[in-house]
């Protein structure tokens, strides 16, 4: 064995940069962020009871919100057979040859639907927003 550092020879020293690297600042945490936003989502991490209440009024309004587009969908959809047994002469009529039962209750429901599910889609992200708005206060 020799008394030479094995890998490659040592290099000759480097000229010094014009300037020192600049120092950055790491922060942990932002300490102007208001105490009361970190103290709401502290309680909902945390579960307490104020928390649970929050969470279960968001969920509630967003089951209400669900519960009354299905029932507009429901009794809209329910009332188109309805229509047909008090009024059977509409069974007769026909567009572009096709029997107005069938484009009722084949074709437009598809529509309907649609739009109640962009429009279920609106209300819950506005009430999200709300939601997150006012954990955030």
């Amino acid at each position: 064995m020799s008394d030479e550092p094995a890998g490659p020879p040592a290099a000759e020293p480097q000229a010094k940069p014009a300037r020192p690297p600049r120092r950055k600042r790491v922060v942990l945490a932002d300490s102007r962020a208001p105490v009361t936003v970190l103290r709401t989502v502290l309680e909902l991490e945390e579960q307490t009871s104020w928390a649970e209440e929050v969470v279960r009024g968001f969920i509630r309004t967003q089951f209400w919100t669900a519960v009354r587009l299905a029932l507009v969908v429901i009794f809209t959809l329910g009332a188109l057979p309805l229509v047909f047994f008090f009024a059977p002469g509409l069974s007769e009529v026909t567009v572009a040859g096709v029997a107005l039962p069938w484009l009722l209750l084949g074709i437009a429901p598809f529509p309907l639907l649609f739009g109640l599910a962009y429009w279920y889609n609106v209300l819950a992200e506005r009430q999200e927003r709300d939601f997150v708005d006012m954990v955030e206060k």
